[in-house]
């Protein structure tokens, strides 16, 4: 098939390469680079880096709703596009220009997570399942039929990186599935069920020990790597990256004992954390150089 692609972070370029392994892709779309680093310098996206490795055209129009932007996309006379995290609204005259139209791929279990971030939303609200939805796409936020769907487990410990990963593997196989299935049956979403996956906001982020354990831990887990859930330490930012339910009662914010701080009810044991200006490391080798005091 001879097939656009449309995508920009780290999510999609699994997916970029599987299709470039298969079919023919006409054109690149993904956002336009922007300012990154301590210069400032405009920084290609993923997608766009590895196109760019993997000798594909690549177009990053900063929006499609324009007739030349139209007109450009129509005459690449794609049988299909491919979309997946790409970042900008597609207007009916592009949903309508390739032989089978456009095909969203979304990490969830559609009508559940519907929006941005569903992978985050799906661990923080402590869904056992989820999955990935091969989708129809049309002019409502996540709204179309869906031609192809597989459910995984969440991990009692997984973070959003590694579901992240998985659920980036996992729409590499089944996309290509969908396109050697074409055309698909198309099945309406249910009404029931719809719930939607709002952009993480940095104020979410700062842990409160007065919630349930169990909710202290889906945030950390949720939040990792970004924006990362935090605590204040002796006045430095300290990020949370990895958690589990521990055993122990006590005051919100406690320390037990190592690592392992006392919530509302129950506690969680960090296993893995950050400190500013510092990698990732397991909590034994950040307890070596942080006192912690007695509550947080």
């Amino acid at each position: 098939m001879k097939i656009v692609f449309m995508g920009t972070p780290e999510f999609s370029v699994p997916i970029l390469d599987a299709l470039h392994h298969m079919h023919e892709i006409v054109a690149v779309y993904c956002q336009p680079p922007r300012p990154s680093g301590r210069g400032k310098a405009d920084r290609p996206s993923p997608v766009q880096a590895r196109a760019a490795a993997l000798g594909l055209p690549v177009r990053h129009p900063a929006k499609l709703r324009s007739d030349d932007a139209v007109a450009e996309f129509t005459a690449l006379k794609a049988d299909v596009a491919v979309v997946v995290a790409y970042g900008l609204i597609l207007p009916q005259a592009i949903l309508d220009a390739p032989r089978f139209g456009c095909l969203n791929i979304h990490a969830s279990l559609l009508p559940r997570w519907r929006g941005a971030a569903p992978i985050h939303r799906a661990i923080m609200a402590g869904d056992r399942e989820t999955g990935v939805c091969i989708m129809q796409m049309e002019a409502g936020l996540d709204t179309g039929p869906v031609l192809l769907r597989e459910q995984v487990a969440i991990g009692a410990e997984e973070t959003t990186a590694e579901l992240h990963d998985r659920l980036s593997a996992l729409s590499a196989r089944l996309i290509v599935e969908a396109l050697e299935r074409m055309p698909l049956p198309a099945v309406p979403q249910p009404f029931e069920g719809v719930t939607y996956a709002a952009k993480i906001d940095k104020f979410e982020a700062r842990v409160d020990w007065t919630r349930p354990a169990e909710e202290v831990d889906r945030l950390i887990r949720g939040l990792s790597p970004f924006p990362g859930a935090w605590v204040q330490v002796n006045g430095e930012r300290v990020k949370l990256l990895r958690s589990r339910l521990a055993e122990g009662n006590g005051t919100p914010g406690q320390v037990l004992h190592g690592f392992t701080v006392a919530c509302g009810t129950g506690a969680v044991e960090i296993t893995e954390a950050q400190r500013e200006g510092k990698r990732p490391m397991p909590v034994a080798e950040v307890l070596c150089g942080l006192i912690l005091p007695a509550t947080l």
